[in-house]
C-alpha cells in the first residue's frame, strides 16, 4: 500500500504553510502588490494566522511515523450506551434519561414544525420575499428555454446572472408539476434543507449507531437559525451544501474496500455539481483534496489534476459558449468590497447561536489531529470556515457559515457518540453521568437557537411560556428570533398581499416595459424581465458595465414603470430615473417601502 502521510510530515506541512504564506503575503506587499499601505488589520490579521498555523504543526513533530488521516471510519457504536443498559438497579436514572431525552426531542421537533410553518407561508406568496428571488427564478426560465442566463449587461434587456446553473436546473424539473413560479424553486429547497438533515443522520448514524443522537443531529441542522432564515427560499446556496454533505459522506465511506472507487467517483461527482451550484464549494474542494492527499499523496495528486482538467474543461465550453460572459459575471463580477465589521457581526451571531457544536466540533477536530488520526469531516469544518470567512464581501450573508453548520454538527454527534463509548470501555460507572449530560448539553444548545412566530393559536401560547411574546426581530412583525434583527423568518401578513396586489395594478396598467428591482412583478404579468440591479452593480463597481443604453431609455421614458426596494441599481441610473420619474406611491410590504415611480407629465 503507498505511504500515507505520517503525524510528522504532516506537522512540517503546517509549518511550511503557515510561515510560507506570512512570506508571501510580506513580499507581494513589498513588492507593491495590490492596494499595499502597510500592514493593516486585515494584513495583521493573516500574519498572525499564519503564525498560528505554523505552531499548530509544532507538536506533530514529535509523533513520528504515525499516519495522519484515517483509513476507514472508526466504530463508536460498541459497545452501546443505551439508557436501558444502565442496569435494572437504577430505574431512577433510567427514567431521568428517558424523560430528558424526550424533552429535546420535543423541543428539536417543534423547531421542525417551525420551519414547515414558515416554510407553507412562504409557498402562497408569489412575490420576493428575499431580494434576488425571482431572478434565481428567472434564471431557470431562460435556462429550460435554452438560453444562457450570462449576457452583455450593457444593453437591453440588461440582464445576466452572477450565479452557476445547478439549482436552477433542477428548478427546471419542478416547472411541469410547479409551474415557473417562486413556489417550485421553493419546493426544491426545502426537500433539499430535509435531505440535508437527513444525510447528517446517516452521518452521525453510520459512526455511533443508535438513534437518539443521530435523529437529533439531523434536526439540529433545520433547526439552525441561519438554515431556517433561507432554507425554503428560491436560493441557490442550501442545494451547494447538500451537495457538499453527499461528498464528504461519500468520500469518508471510500475506506470501504468492496466500494471505495465508487465511492470515491460519485463524492468527486457530487463535488462538481456543487462547484457548479455555487463557486464557494472550492472550500469544501480544499478539504476532500487535502483528505485525499493525507491518505495517498499520488493518487490524489493525480486524482486533482484529472478533477481541475474535466472542471475547467466545463468552464471553457461555457464560457466560449456565453462569448466570455460566463468569466464575467460569475467571477470578475464577483470581486466585490469586502466588510470587516460585517463579517465580525456575523461571525459572532455565528457563534452565539451555535455554541455547543462549535465548540465541540473543534474539541473533535483537536482530538483526532493530536490524539487520533485526521477525518474528512474535520478537515471539511476547519475548510468550511474559510467559506464563512467570506461573508464579509459585500452582498454576501449568513447563509455562507451553513456549509459550516452542517459539519459541526456531524461532528458533534461524533463527539458524543467517541465520549459515550469511552466512558463504556474505561469508566462504566461514569456511564450515567454521561447518560444525563448528552441530553442537558443538547437543552442548552436548544435554548440558543429560539425562533418562532408570537402570535396565533399554537404559537402564541408557546411565545408566552419562553417569555418571548410581543418581542418582534423585524420590524413589527409578531416574529422572534435569538438572532436578533433578522428581515427574514417572519410570516407574511394581510397587508403584505394588500401591497402586492397595489402594485400589480399598477404593473399591468401600463403597456410600456416596467423596470423593477424584482421580477416577480414582470414574470406574474407577463411582462419582460429588464435588469438585474444588484448584478449591475457588481459589474459597474468593477468597471465592467456601460450604462449608456441604460440611461439612454430611461431619459426617453421608455419604462412605463419605475419600482425600486434597495435602490441597488448603479448611481448614474438612480441619477437618470430621479430626472426624469416622478413618485407615484410608497407601497409598504413585507417590511419595506416599495417605491412605484412613472415619466414625469403623467398624471
Amino acid at each position: 500500500m503507498p505511504a500515507m502521510v505520517t503525524k510528522r510530515q504532516l506537522g512540517w506541512l503546517l509549518i511550511l504553510l503557515g510561515l510560507g504564506g506570512d512570506l508571501a503575503l510580506l513580499l507581494i506587499g513589498r513588492l507593491g502588490g495590490g492596494a499595499w499601505s502597510g500592514i493593516g488589520p486585515i494584513e495583521r490579521a493573516l500574519l498572525i494566522g499564519g503564525v498560528s498555523i505554523a505552531a499548530l504543526g509544532l507538536p506533530l513533530l514529535h509523533q513520528g511515523q504515525r499516519p495522519a488521516a484515517i483509513e476507514t471510519e472508526p466504530d463508536y457504536r460498541t459497545p452501546p450506551a443505551r439508557p436501558d443498559t444502565i442496569g435494572s438497579d437504577n430505574r431512577i436514572v433510567k427514567g431521568v434519561v428517558w424523560c430528558l431525552r424526550a424533552l429535546v426531542l420535543v423541543a428539536f421537533v417543534a423547531y421542525l414544525a417551525v420551519y414547515i410553518t414558515y416554510a407553507v407561508d412562504l409557498f402562497k406568496w408569489p412575490y420576493d420575499y428575499d431580494q434576488g428571488e425571482s431572478f434565481e427564478l428567472y434564471d431557470a426560465v431562460l435556462l429550460s428555454k435554452g438560453i444562457w442566463p450570462y449576457k452583455d449587461s450593457s444593453t437591453f434587456p440588461f440582464y445576466s446572472s452572477n450565479y452557476p446553473p445547478v439549482f436552477h436546473l433542477l428548478n427546471v424539473l419542478l416547472f411541469p408539476i410547479l409551474g415557473q413560479t417562486l413556489l417550485s424553486g421553493r419546493v426544491l429547497s426545502f426537500i433539499i434543507t430535509l435531505l440535508t438533515a437527513a444525510l447528517i443522520a446517516f452521518a452521525v448514524w453510520r459512526r455511533t449507531g443508535g438513534w437518539f443522537i443521530p435523529t437529533i443531529s439531523g434536526l439540529a441542522y433545520l433547526a439552525s437559525n441561519f438554515v431556517y432564515h433561507v432554507g425554503p427560499l428560491c436560493r441557490q446556496q442550501l442545494t451547494m451544501v447538500f451537495l457538499e454533505t453527499l461528498c464528504i459522506t461519500l468520500i469518508a465511506a471510500a475506506g470501504d474496500p468492496s466500494k471505495a472507487r465508487r465511492n470515491l467517483l460519485l463524492g468527486l461527482l457530487c463535488l462538481f455539481l456543487a462547484g457548479y451550484a455555487k463557486q464557494l464549494a472550492v472550500f469544501t474542494a480544499a478539504a476532500v483534496f487535502g483528505y485525499l492527499f493525507l491518505r495517498r499523496p499520488g493518487r490524489a495528486l493525480v486524482l486533482a489534476a484529472a478533477f481541475g482538467l474535466v472542471f475547467g474543461a466545463v468552464f471553457l465550453a461555457i464560457n466560449w459558449a456565453t462569448d466570455g460572459y460566463w468569466w464575467i459575471n460569475t467571477i470578475s463580477a464577483n470581486v466585490n468590497a469586502y466588510r470587516v465589521p460585517q463579517l465580525i457581526g456575523l461571525t459572532s451571531t455565528w457563534l452565539r447561536i451555535h455554541a455547543l457544536f462549535i465548540v465541540l466540533a473543534l474539541a473533535m477536530v483537536i482530538y483526532e489531529t493530536y490524539g487520533d488520526r485526521l477525518s474528512v469531516y474535520s478537515l471539511w469544518f476547519v475548510a468550511a470556515i474559510g467559506t464563512g470567512v467570506m461573508s464579509g464581501k459585500w452582498g454576501a450573508g449568513e447563509a455562507y457559515w451553513v456549509t459550516s453548520v452542517a459539519a459541526a454538527i456531524i461532528l458533534t454527534g461524533f463527539a458524543f457518540g467517541r465520549l459515550r463509548a469511552w466512558v463504556v470501555q474505561q469508566h462504566p460507572l461514569w456511564r450515567p453521568a454521561v447518560a444525563v449530560i448528552i441530553p442537558l448539553v443538547l437543552m442548552f444548545q436548544a435554548s440558543r437557537m429560539i425562533h418562532l412566530p408570537t402570535e396565533g393559536p399554537v404559537w402564541g401560547p408557546v411565545a408566552r411560556v419562553l417569555g418571548v411574546a410581543g418581542q418582534s426581530a423585524y420590524a413589527d412583525y409578531p416574529y422572534y428570533d435569538a438572532v436578533g434583527y433578522s428581515q427574514v423568518g417572519h410570516l407574511m401578513l394581510p397587508r403584505d398581499y394588500d401591497g402586492g396586489a397595489r402594485i400589480m395594478k399598477h404593473v399591468r396598467g401600463t403597456n410600456l416595459p416596467v423596470l423593477s428591482e424584482e421580477a416577480a412583478f414582470t414574470m406574474l404579468a407577463g411582462k419582460p424581465t429588464v435588469t438585474n440591479p444588484t448584478q449591475l452593480l457588481n459589474l459597474y463597481n468593477n468597471g465592467m458595465l456601460d450604462t449608456q443604453e441604460l440611461e439612454a431609455m430611461i431619459r426617453g421614458q421608455a419604462f412605463g414603470l419605475i419600482i425600486m426596494r434597495a435602490q441597488f441599481y448603479p448611481p448614474p441610473v438612480l441619477a437618470a430615473i430621479g430626472q426624469h420619474y416622478g413618485l407615484v406611491e410608497h407601497i409598504p410590504m413585507n417590511g419595506f417601502n416599495y417605491i412605484v415611480m412613472k415619466p414625469l407629465g403623467e398624471p
